[in-house]
């Protein structure tokens, strides 16, 4: 095989996966806010548009990886490059919007509650009962 071939395919995998990434997270975003909905768990709405923008989130960096991969690699033209540019501007715009949304912060903001971007969602805590007897309290310290 020759070197072009290899990348162009290896490109267009990642494509696919990017897509596939996207259809799978609007299909669990959907199903989740159904049983949400059926056994009356709240949040529904915001959890889905949540778990609906980080999907689309990953699908959209996986196809930038391959537009990457495939005009940089393959045919790296001055045309080739100028259409990637704004494809990745338009996308990264679209990736900044997405995060604003579903987290009520710009990308480049840090966290100011003290919790990072894998810990529990506000509304998952605040949905959880809160703790009481003496292990609401915390461990026990001694001196």
């Amino acid at each position: 095989m020759e070197y072009g071939t290899i990348i162009e395919a290896t490109g267009q995998v990642i494509d696919v996966v990017g897509v596939i990434a996207i259809v799978i997270g609007v299909v669990y975003a959907m199903l989740d806010a159904a049983l949400r909905g059926l056994r009356r768990v709240s949040p529904v709405y915001t959890r889905f548009r949540r778990v609906l923008g980080r999907a689309i989130l990953l699908g959209l960096e996986l196809l930038v990886a391959a537009d990457i991969i495939k005009t940089v690699a393959v045919t790296p033209t001055l045309d080739s490059v100028v259409v990637l540019a704004i494809i990745v501007l338009i996308r990264t715009f679209l990736s900044w919007s997405l995060e604003l949304e579903i987290s009520g912060r710009w990308p480049w903001q840090k966290w100011r509650d003290g919790r990072n971007a894998d810990g529990p969602d506000a509304d998952e805590v605040s949905a959880r009962p809160a703790a009481s007897g003496p292990e609401a309290s915390g461990p026990a310290v001694s001196r």
